[in-house]
């Protein structure tokens, strides 16, 4: 059955739209199982019912009209229990109903599985047979199979609508106007108003943005002209390779050319582009409708030139892109969207016209999602459903704080969030006030706010907040966005700004993180399971080259301001650590004994971020200046959650027990070697974070600069004593939403309150 399992799913690829997909399953499973009924029941969620919506065997005139609630016959039995009914004798079966508009009666044997996705029954797959007998294990495999397959894809069509209009043919979108609504993950919070942007890596068909054009003859002759070029590569292919290869494989590049010719792929492409599409939008949907086709081809031979096919669509494609000689152009209210965000994509962007940015991958720590709180920029990773590539030049509304994104907004919607809006602007000019204040408690404790920087304008803004130094400057961010690796001249300009800047505060440097969720363009690290892999200090000590380099421009910034910091991440044992000193050790010595420079040794520190390192907190205070606690990485290794994976999310918790224990272990055994010891992670930025960590006995905490202002104001309306309790309370708590409610709960002061959400999103209802 598996050749059968992967044909059905190679058709449902290739079907044009939710309710061809549909067709195919039960026209499919019902040939495949020699069954006489094969049927989808789907959940409307509204009626919380679940209603016929495809069947080869039932009464067609019973799709769409036919349903049944979780306590009604046995569709409702399979999906209220979550598990499979093989039944060998249906009709008597207490939870049996009978509906005669369906011509069911007929039928004894009946076999269903639950479609479930995310802990959700989304349907129920069901075959039927007139003859009274048990479906064998395999048939119940096969089925289950199916059915689990088919639950992402019921998935993302609820998620973009589809599923609502199958289950109501004609229904309108959302609204008349066709406002509709798609969900990610919300990681960086606050409402973003405008129009969308979508930035796409070059010549990859499933990126080219969804794009209407008004010069026809224009887009047709760009068109052309790429096939041209694409022709004259493949006949200068030919010439070189035609004494190499047999008879046969040259043949070959006589049939791309022909592909290309006005009765092949280049007429389909042409008549797209004479409705109105772009030459590149058009080129990618033909190209990729023809890859479906060849790959659910029978014929081993045949399915092989999908692979063909993707190449062709891939040269042209890159001819097209190459004749887009205008520059992008970034609206006011830019709504930067892609499928996955990384700081290059910042690069050409004017900071002042981002409003928000949507990408549909990562989640709530990955490095984008870090960038965007540390901006102050509105943004939502994981929209896993999002059609991102259709978006462009769309009107849109992103509300971080839900992860909502909403396109074609009705005027009502607008209206409200435009107010919402503003009223986030009026709380943010309010807290701007506190800038000039100290950092310290009701009770007149001082607390270190320090910032988490990387961008320029990041630091800028930093220090109009009032940062009392730099608690985390990530020093990849300018490697990742070169082509090659910054000389040692040119990283030390940038560490030399930095360090100026914020002279005589302490700047705290973190050599080049690489790995895991930050690969370099240039220095690819390809791994199967990236955060477990080669990465952080890993990748430094064994690129000594690297290191050395960077080492020396930090220590050589610094000369005459002295207040350079450097910060070794992803310690996991003391022989890295000592590996690392030893180098850094030698360049000081090589710049004051050797070149004669002069400067004091920085004071160096250590990340905790890796489980094996809180058990080794005595070692470490022994060896460094300070200790730096990375919360995000900590989080998700203690956890086992992968930080960029949408599918975890929400198993991803800062206020986990674990977590907070490590958190007093690392505190309690740096104390005794009188170590001094910051958090860096989001969890500091977190104003309930702030005050467990402050409440726990931290004194030096480091953030995005969009959540300094905030965890000032809160720590200056409450008491070290307070806080202290708080925790202490807290840490007694047995889960994560206990923590966090019980927080909400004893913080529920009005002043306070606002602080920790200070606006709520309109209700949509």
């Amino acid at each position: 059955m598996l050749n059968s399992l992967r044909n059905i799913l190679q058709e449902v690829n290739a079907a044009s739209d939710f309710d061809a997909l549909l067709e195919i399953i039960v026209h499919r499973v019902k040939a495949v199982m020699g069954t006489g009924i094969c049927s989808v029941y789907l959940l409307d969620v509204k009626n919380d019912a679940y209603v016929l919506a495809a069947t080869d065997g039932l009464l067609p005139a019973a799709v769409g009209k036919v349903s049944m609630s979780r306590d009604q016959g046995l569709v409702g039995l399979v999906a209220h229990k979550a598990e499979p009914l093989n039944l060998e004798h249906a009709e008597t079966h207490p939870r049996f109903a009978y509906f005669p508009e369906t011509g069911e009666e007929k039928f004894s044997a009946f076999l269903g599985s639950p479609i479930i996705h995310h802990r959700t029954v989304l349907g129920v797959l069901v075959v039927q047979q007139q003859q009274r007998r048990r479906f064998d294990e395999s048939e119940e495999a096969f089925l289950i199979t199916i059915a689990a397959q088919l639950a992402g894809i019921i998935a993302h069509a609820e998620a973009t609508g589809e599923l609502a209009r199958a289950l109501s043919p004609g229904l309108e979108p959302d609204n008349a106007s066709g406002e509709v609504h798609y969900s990610g993950l919300a990681s960086a919070p606050g409402i973003g108003i405008g129009v969308g942007v979508v930035v796409a890596p070059a010549a990859d068909l499933h990126a080219v943005p969804k794009r209407r054009t008004q010069d026809i003859d224009g887009e047709l002759a760009q068109f052309r002209d790429a096939l041209d070029s694409t022709i004259r590569d493949l006949k200068t292919v030919h010439q070189d390779l035609s004494d190499k290869l047999n008879p046969e494989e040259i043949a070959l590049f006589d049939v791309y050319v022909s592909m290309l010719n006005d009765n092949s792929l280049g007429g389909e492409v042409s008549e797209r582009i004479k409705t109105g599409l772009s030459a590149q939008y058009a080129w990618s949907r033909v190209i990729i409708e023809h890859i479906r086709t060849f790959s659910a081809m029978e014929n081993p031979y045949l399915r092989e030139r999908a692979t063909d096919v993707r190449d062709l669509g891939r040269r042209v494609l890159g001819y097209l892109q190459q004749q887009q000689h205008e520059e992008k152009h970034y609206p006011k209210n830019t709504i930067l969207i892609g499928e996955e965000l990384a700081a290059p994509n910042l690069a050409d962007v004017p900071f002042e016209n981002i409003r928000a940015m949507v990408s549909a991958k990562g989640s709530y720590n990955s490095h984008m999602a870090i960038l965007g709180r540390a901006m102050g920029i509105p943004t939502i990773m994981g929209a896993i459903d999002l059609p991102w590539a259709e978006l462009d030049g769309c009107e849109l509304i992103i509300d971080a704080h839900q992860g909502l994104i909403i396109n074609s907004p009705t005027g009502q919607h607008l209206e409200a969030y435009e107010k919402v809006y503003k009223e986030e602007s009026d709380f943010a000019a309010d807290l701007e006030a506190t800038k000039d204040e100290a950092s310290i408690t009701l009770d007149g404790q001082h607390i270190s706010l320090w910032v988490n920087t990387g961008l320029r304008i990041d630091s800028m803004l930093s220090l109009d907040r009032g940062a009392e130094g730099v608690g985390l400057y990530r020093t990849e961010i300018p490697f990742l966005m070169r082509e090659r690796f910054p000389s040692e001249e040119e990283q030390r300009q940038l560490y030399r700004e930095q360090l100026d800047m914020f002279s005589p505060h302490p700047v705290t440097m973190r050599t080049l993180d690489i790995g895991g969720d930050k690969a370099l363009p240039y220095f690819p690290i390809e791994e199967e399971n990236p955060f477990l892999g080669w990465r952080g200090i890993r990748v430094t000590l064994d690129h000594p080259e690297i290191f050395l380099v960077q080492l020396r421009a930090m220590m050589r910034a610094s000369i005459d301001l002295n207040n350079l910091r450097i910060l070794l991440p992803m310690i996991s044992n003391t022989e890295e650590l000592d590996s690392a000193l030893v180098l850094i050790k030698r360049v000081y010595r090589e710049l004051t004994l050797e070149e004669g420079y002069r400067f004091d040794m920085p004071a160096i520190g250590a990340m905790i971020e890796v489980p094996a390192a809180v058990y080794q907190i005595g070692e470490i205070a022994k060896r460094v200046d300070f200790i730096s606690v990375g919360t995000n990485d900590l989080t998700q290794y203690l956890l086992a959650v992968d930080r960029n994976n949408p599918r975890v999310a929400e198993l991803y918790h800062s206020f986990h027990p674990s977590l907070l224990k490590a958190l007093r272990i690392i505190l309690d055994d740096a104390k005794k070697y009188r170590c001094p010891v910051s958090v860096c992670g989001e969890l500091a930025g977190d104003p309930l974070g702030a005050i467990l960590l402050v409440g726990m006995g931290y004194e030096f905490l480091s953030m995005s600069s969009a959540n300094l202002l905030r965890v000032k104001a809160i720590l200056r309306q409450l008491t070290l004593s307070e806080m202290s309790h708080f925790a202490e309370q807290a840490c007694l708590l047995t889960d994560s939403f206990a923590i966090e409610s019980y927080l909400k709960d004893v913080l529920d002061r009005p002043e306070i309150a606002r602080l920790i959400r200070p606006t709520t999103s309109p209700s949509l209802n």
